[in-house]
């Protein structure tokens, strides 16, 4: 049964950090490729970055020189540190894991940042 797990979500204010995990189980975690997404209220829900199973990585725009997305494979952990956060940062953070175009996603975990 595969299993995405995040954790690490909450209440910053703005300048502020936080640093999400998602924990994956019932997958060969070193073959997928990791990815943080986030959807607002009102919003669809958009990539904020990515890691390939080759360690590559990619940012959206807006989360450039911020976030840092990275991997553990020997512990089936992605992780994205946040950083100089924002009022618009803040949305349900998802992860994901997508192997041959199929992807899982964990349940979200709420970020919020106050002004």
């Amino acid at each position: 049964q595969v299993q995405l797990v995040e954790s690490g979500g909450g209440l910053v204010q703005a300048g502020g950090s936080l640093r999400l995990s998602c924990a994956a189980s019932g997958i060969t975690f070193s073959l997928y490729d990791m990815g943080w997404y986030r959807q607002a209220p009102g919003n669809q829900r958009e990539l904020v970055a990515v890691v390939t199973s080759g360690g590559s990585t990619n940012y959206a725009d807006s989360v450039k020189g911020r976030f840092t997305i990275s991997r553990d494979n020997t512990k089936s952990t992605a992780y994205l540190q946040m950083n100089s956060l924002k009022p618009e940062d803040s949305a349900v953070y998802y992860c994901n894991a997508r192997f041959n175009s199929i992807g899982r996603w964990g349940q979200g975990t709420l970020v919020t940042v106050s002004s």
